[in-house]
């Protein structure tokens, strides 16, 4: 059977074992956000949930949530001020040399350890036709624009399938584990490493 969102396929290469149905109020993000959102990313949510993949020493990718929720260490951050901070990217470089965008219209979803910002592009009025657009640190280019959804981009990503590659951070030699956000914190209280679940070595 074809699967719309692309998450069986996701599946296979970021197992989501470690993750968690992040039951979102879909009626409240859409009040909150004026939009409807994707829906790979309504589908990730309820099989992943907000969290991070990666390796603590090596980079992470994290997918943020559309609406704050209460939380017992770090604040696992929502849409808000990732989105702000793309905004202000765009306004401050002056845009990007071939693509006309209005700054209204970028919505972040994700943040890398690198300082990139995973975002899409919401002008069309259909959410499943938005693309993803990168806001780099350390890419060839400030802004860059894919032409797929956010799950296709986080598979292509994990398969090297983009080039150049597209964020800052490199995870191609990596074998990330995706570990959504409380039980990382989680395991941080209990003393060990956020993705492998193994003691943390002691610190001095």
């Amino acid at each position: 059977m074809e699967d719309p969102t692309g998450i069986a396929a996701l599946a296979r290469v970021l197992p989501p074992d470690l993750g968690t149905d992040e039951e979102i109020d879909w009626a409240a993000a859409e009040a909150r956000w004026g939009m409807r959102l994707p829906r790979d990313y309504m589908a990730f949510m309820s099989v992943w949930g907000a969290g991070s993949f990666g390796e603590v020493s090596g980079g992470e990718v994290s997918v943020l949530m559309p609406l704050s929720k209460e939380y017992i260490q770090w604040d696992p951050g929502t849409f808000e001020e990732e989105t702000e901070n793309a905004r202000y990217t765009w306004e401050m470089l002056d845009g990007q040399e071939g693509l006309d965008i209005n700054p209204d219209h970028i919505l972040a979803w994700g943040v890398t350890s690198g300082a990139d910002i995973l975002c899409w592009l919401t002008t069309d009025p259909d959410p499943e036709q938005w693309p993803v657009l990168v806001c780099g640190r350390h890419t060839r280019d400030d802004f860059t624009l894919f032409s797929c959804g956010m799950v296709e981009f986080l598979r292509k990503l994990l398969l090297d399938e983009f080039d150049p590659y597209p964020i800052s951070i490199d995870l191609r030699d990596a074998s990330p584990r995706y570990v959504h956000w409380l039980s990382q914190q989680r395991r941080w209280q209990a003393g060990l490493d956020r993705y492998s679940g193994e003691p943390r070595p002691a610190t001095r």
